[in-house]
C-alpha cells in the first residue's frame, strides 16, 4: 500500500476517533472528579506523544477509564495538583519498566482475564454514570453506586433523564440506520442532546471549560503528604496504567492483521505520555480499547491516525471551546453508560462458557468491579492458574461393553498419579477373563499412573484375561514401555502404519479390516457431519493434486487437508502424458477438474526415492511391458542421471511442461483462472519443497 493511500485511511480514521474521543474524555474527567480540561489534555497528549512513540501503531491512548476510581481517590487525598505530580512520576516508573523489558509479561495473561478486565471496567463506568443520567452524583465505589441506585431511580430526576434517554436511544439506533463511520453514534447522540437542551432553553448542568485554556493549565505540584503514601499512589497508578495499556495492546492485536505490538516500546511510550500529561495538569493516560477498536474499524493503517486525532482535539479545544460548553453533562454520562455496558460482551461470555473458561472471566470481572483493576486482574490470573492445574490433574474414565465378553475402557485428559486410586477402582470392577480394549486419549501420562496401568494389565492377563492398550493422538504408554524395554519409540496411531499402531504381534492379513473398524469407531463420528454436508452440496475442491502412487506418500497427511480439499490423481511416477499421448486417463481428470470442478491450482508432486524415476535413470524404458510404455510417456531427459534428487525434480518440471500441452490448461492459465505448481516431498525428512524450474528446489516449510 502506498504512503498516500495509507495516509488517506489514517486521516479519515483520525476524524472518527476524534469525534468519539471528545465526549469520552470529558465524561471520564467528570467521573474522576477532575477538571474537565484535564481529560482533554490527556487526550491530546495520549494521541500525539503516545501515538508518536507507540509500539502498538493502531492503539489510541487517552484518559484512563479503568483508573477513574483510583484517580478520584487520589484527588481527594492529595488534591488535583498533587495528583498531576503523581501521574508525572508514575510515567517515569513506566519508562523504567519498559527499559527493563517487562512489557511482554502481559502476553502471559489468559484472554479470559483480558476480556474479564474489560467487562469489569465497563460495569464500573456504567454504575457510576447512570447516577448522573438520573440527575444525581456518582459514589466512590461500584458497590456504593449499586446500593444507592434504587433510591436514585425513585427520586426526583429532572430533565437530565430526558436528555440521557435521548442520548442512549440514538447511540443504540443510529448504527442500525446509518452505516458510515464518518458520523459516529456518540457524536450524533451528544449533538442531538445539546441541540434539544439549547432549543428548549433547558437549565441543566453543562460542560465548563476555562476561557483561556493555555493560561489556566493546572501546574503539577508535589503534594504535602508522607513519602510512603505518595509512593504507594505512584506505584498504583504506574502499575494499573501499565497493565491496562498492555492488555489493551494485546486485545487490539487480535483485531487486525498488521504489525504486532512491541510491548516494551509501548510501555515506554505510555510512560512518556503520562509524564507529559501530569506535567501539563492532565489525567493519567493509557491505551484505550474503545478508541483503539474504533480506530481499527475506521480503517487506520499507521500511527498517524492516533497522532492526528490528538491534533484535532487540541485545535478544537483552543478555538471551539464555546461549542463544548453547550454539551449537557447528562449526555456525556449516557455515552459512558453505553460504552461501559458494551464492554460486557455476550458473545465472549458464550465463547468462554463453551471453552469452560467462564469462571475465570466472571472472577476477573467481579474482582475489577468490586475492588480495583489491579486486584481484579490478580484474582483472574490466580483463577486461571488454578483452573489450569485442575485440568492438568483431571481425567475422564468411561467403561462400556460393546460386545459379549468384550469391554472398552476409554481414558481421556491427563492421567497423573493423583488419579491412580480412581483408575485402580474402575479397572478392578471389570469382570475377570474378558477381552479388554483400553483406549488412551491422553495429553499427559506420568510415571506413577503408567505403573498403575501396566501393573493392572500384567495382573489381568495372568488371571486369564486379554488386554490390548491402544493410543490416540500420542503414545505416552507405548513410549514409556519402549523406553523400559530399550526398544525405541512407538508411533501415534493416525500417523503410523497399521503395523505400528496395531502392534507387531498382530496378523497383518487382518490389517485392513482392523483399520476400517478403527475408522468407524473413532474417526467416522468426527467427520460424518462434514461428509454429509459434502454429500448434499457436492465436491468443490480448489486443487488438482497429481502425485505418485508410492505407498509412503499420503497426500492428505502431508498437506494437512481433509475431505473435499483435494481432487487427486495418483499414478506411477506422477506422470502427466502430453496431450497427444495414447493414454488419456490423466487428461480426462484434468479436463474434468478444470471444466466441471473449476479448480484454480494444479500441483504435480514428486518425492524422494521414486522407483519410477530410478527406472528412467537407468535408461530407455522397455516398451514391451505396460509399465515401460507408461514410463515412456514421461518424456523427461536427465542432465545428470547419477543425481537422483535432481532427476526427481527434473521429472516434476517435465510433467508441468506436459500439462501445458493440454488446451484446457493453456486456456485457463491464459485467462488467469489457473496456476501450475510443482512440489517435491523428501520422505526421510518429512518435508515439502517447492520446485523452481531454474533451480533444484527450495524449502517452502519452516
Amino acid at each position: 500500500m502506498s504512503a498516500l493511500k495509507a495516509f488517506r485511511h489514517d486521516l479519515s480514521a483520525s476524524i472518527v476517533v476524534f469525534l468519539i474521543a471528545i465526549p469520552l474524555s470529558l465524561g471520564i474527567a467528570a467521573a474522576s472528579g477532575a477538571p474537565l480540561l484535564a481529560g482533554l489534555i490527556a487526550a491530546v497528549v495520549g494521541g500525539i506523544v503516545a501515538g508518536a512513540l507507540s509500539g502498538a501503531p493502531l492503539q489510541v491512548s487517552g484518559p484512563a477509564a479503568g483508573l477513574t476510581v483510583i484517580v478520584a481517590g487520589t484527588i481527594v487525598e492529595f488534591g488535583f495538583a498533587g495528583t498531576a505530580a503523581i501521574v508525572a512520576v508514575a510515567g517515569g516508573v513506566q519508562i523504567l519498566l519498559g527499559v527493563t523489558r517487562l512489557g511482554r509479561a502481559a502476553l502471559a495473561l489468559s484472554p479470559a482475564v483480558v476480556h474479564g478486565m474489560l467487562a469489569g471496567i465497563g460495569l464500573v463506568i456504567a454504575l457510576s454514570q447512570i447516577h448522573v443520567v438520573l440527575g444525581g452524583a456518582p459514589q466512590s465505589s461500584a458497590w456504593a453506586n449499586l446500593r444507592d441506585l434504587p433510591g436514585q431511580i425513585t427520586g426526583h430526576h429532572g430533565v437530565s433523564v430526558m436528555l440521557g434517554a435521548l442520548t442512549i436511544a440514538l447511540l443504540l439506533i443510529w448504527p442500525r440506520l446509518v452505516k458510515t463511520t464518518l458520523l459516529p453514534a456518540a457524536l450524533i447522540a451528544v449533538v442531538a442532546a445539546t441541540v434539544v437542551a439549547t432549543a428548549l432553553g433547558i437549565d441543566v448542568q453543562r460542560v465548563d471549560l476555562p476561557a483561556e485554556p493555555l493560561s489556566e493549565l493546572t501546574t503539577a505540584r508535589w503534594p504535602e503528604a508522607p513519602l510512603r503514601e505518595i509512593t504507594v499512589a505512584v506505584i498504583t497508578i504506574a502499575l494499573v496504567a501499565s497493565v491496562e495499556s498492555l492488555l489493551s495492546a494485546v486485545a487490539v492485536d487480535r483485531m487486525h492483521a498488521g504489525p504486532r505490538a512491541n510491548l516494551n516500546r509501548e510501555l515506554i511510550a505510555q510512560g512518556a505520555a503520562n509524564t507529559v500529561s501530569g506535567t501539563l495538569g492532565g489525567l493519567p493516560v493509557t491505551g484505550v480499547i474503545v478508541r483503539s477498536s474504533t480506530n481499527v474499524t475506521a480503517g487506520a493503517r499507521t500511527r498517524a491516525s492516533a497522532i492526528l486525532h490528538g491534533v484535532w482535539i487540541a485545535v478544537f479545544v483552543l478555538f471551539c471551546a464555546a461549542v463544548l460548553e453547550m454539551i449537557p453533562m447528562a449526555a456525556l454520562a449516557a455515552v459512558l453508560v453505553v460504552v461501559g455496558l458494551r464492554l460486557v460482551s455476550l458473545a465472549q461470555i458464550r465463547a468462554y462458557a463453551r471453552h469452560r473458561e467462564l469462571p475465570v472471566y466472571l472472577i476477573t470481572a467481579a474482582g475489577v468491579t468490586a475492588t480495583d483493576l489491579l486486584t481484579g486482574v490478580g484474582l483472574g490470573m490466580a483463577a486461571a492458574v488454578l483452573f489450569m492445574l485442575w485440568r492438568l490433574a483431571r481425567c475422564e474414565i468411561r467403561t462400556t461393553q460393546p460386545a459379549p465378553d468384550t469391554w472398552l475402557v476409554s481414558i481421556s485428559g491427563s492421567l497423573a498419579f493423583i488419579a491412580s486410586g480412581r483408575l485402580t477402582r474402575r479397572l478392578a470392577a471389570l469382570p475377570a477373563a474378558q477381552h479388554v480394549e483400553v483406549e488412551l486419549h491422553l495429553d499427559y501420562l506420568d510415571h506413577g499412573a503408567y505403573e498403575t496401568l501396566r501393573d493392572w494389565q500384567q495382573s489381568y492377563i495372568r488371571t486369564g484375561g486379554d488386554v490390548h492398550i491402544s493410543e490416540v493422538h500420542d503414545s505416552w504408554f507405548h513410549r514409556a514401555t519402549s523406553d523400559r524395554l530399550g526398544a525405541g519409540k512407538s508411533t501415534p496411531r493416525f500417523l503410523g502404519s497399521w503395523s505400528r499402531w496395531q502392534g507387531a504381534d498382530r496378523d497383518r492379513q487382518g490389517a485392513m479390516a482392523a483399520g476400517i473398524r478403527e475408522f468407524e469407531r473413532s474417526v467416522a463420528p468426527l467427520v460424518r457431519p462434514e461428509l454429509a454436508e459434502l454429500t448434499h452440496n457436492g465436491q468443490a475442491p480448489d486443487q488438482l493434486f497429481i502425485t505418485c502412487a508410492d505407498s509412503r506418500l499420503v497426500p492428505n497427511l502431508i498437506t494437512a487437508s481433509g475431505p473435499g480439499d483435494l481432487f487427486c490423481v495418483r499414478n506411477v511416477g506422477n506422470i502427466v502424458p502430453a496431450n497427444d499421448a495414447p493414454d488419456t486417463s490423466v487428461a480426462a481428470a484434468i479436463d474434468y477438474a478444470i471444466t466441471v470442478l473449476g479448480i484454480t491450482t494444479i500441483t504435480v508432486c514428486g518425492h524422494s526415492g521414486c522407483s519410477a524415476v530410478r527406472a528412467l535413470m537407468s535408461g530407455t524404458p522397455d516398451t514391451d511391458s505396460a509399465l515401460g510404455r507408461w514410463l515412456a510417456q514421461a518424456g523427461v531427459h536427465f542432465d545428470d542421471p547419477t543425481d537422483e534428487q535432481a532427476c526427481c525434480t527434473a521429472n516434476i518440471t517435465q510433467q508441468l511442461a506436459n500439462l501445458r500441452t493440454h488446451p484446457t490448461v493453456n486456456a485457463a492459465v491464459a485467462a488467469g483462472r489457473l496456476t501450475l505448481t510443482g512440489m517435491y516431498f523428501d520422505i526421510a525428512q518429512a518435508r515439502m519443497y517447492a520446485v523452481d524450474p531454474n533451480r533444484r528446489h527450495h524449502a517452502i516449510s519452516t
